[in-house]
């Protein structure tokens, strides 16, 4: 229910503002603060939606996104490389990214390699 109060009260700021009320008085009026009438009434001019903005998401993987089909490369042809060396890779080619972007990186993909170190055979001998 409050989104959709949210909602009306951005929709009467904005059609005050539209038709010429000043956006300090229309601020004012509707118990809103000045930048959020001129943020919402510039949004409705660019765009022409008066509907919030969807928020969250990832906004940087774009950066080695580009680089996808190298690190991928590296992946299958060195199975065994960490993300350590896969970063140095990287900086080679000036493409400089965290050892957290790259975890998500192969996340995203459902990529996982576990390196577990060489243990005995669990297996006991014949009880008599």
């Amino acid at each position: 229910m409050a989104k959709t109060l949210f909602v009306d009260l951005k929709y009467r700021v904005v059609e005050a503002i539209a038709q010429d009320m000043p956006r300090r008085q229309a601020a004012e009026r509707f118990g809103v603060s000045i930048s959020s009438a001129i943020r919402w009434y510039q949004q409705y001019k660019s765009t022409g939606v008066i509907a919030p903005k969807k928020q969250g998401g990832d906004r940087r993987s774009g950066r080695i996104e580009a680089h996808a089909d190298f690190i991928l490369g590296l992946v299958s042809y060195t199975p065994d490389i960490t993300l350590v060396e896969l970063q140095e890779k990287l900086e080679a080619r000036s493409v400089r990214v965290g050892i957290g972007t790259l975890w998500w990186f192969f996340d995203r993909r459902k990529i996982t390699f576990k390196k577990r170190p060489r243990m005995r055979a669990n297996w006991t001998g014949p009880i008599s």
